[in-house]
């Protein structure tokens, strides 16, 4: 899988409202056949800080995202709200799934 964390630097007075900002967009993405998972947190040391994980089944998936009309509309709109460039990790993994934290094993779900 292609996975991906970015680190989204929002305007204070955009802050609270980032999640309606990017409602569209985000549906738009959690719809599309190849992604897996693309979810939202908000830094709780930085409250303009906006942390987005996702990830495309393979190259293929990533890159229909990339060029499908949501994201070219999402280049358009997001970057008015944003303090500085969002900053990026783009990997991928051989897997398909978040995998268990073995260190943190809850008992009775080995």
């Amino acid at each position: 899988m292609i996975f991906i964390t970015a680190k989204f630097r929002v305007r204070p007075e955009h802050a609270d409202s980032w999640p309606e900002v990017t409602a569209d967009f985000t549906r738009a993405t959690r719809a599309e056949p190849g992604c897996l998972w693309f979810d939202w947190s908000r830094s709780v040391d930085e409250p303009t800080e906006y942390v987005l994980v996702e990830a495309f089944r393979d190259d293929e998936a990533a890159g229909a995202h990339v060029q499908s009309a949501h994201f070219k509309a999402a280049q358009q709109t997001l970057p008015p709200h944003l303090v500085e460039t969002p900053r990026i990790v783009n990997t991928t993994i051989p897997q398909d799934d978040w995998s268990l934290l073995g260190e943190m094993t809850v008992p009775g779900q080995e």
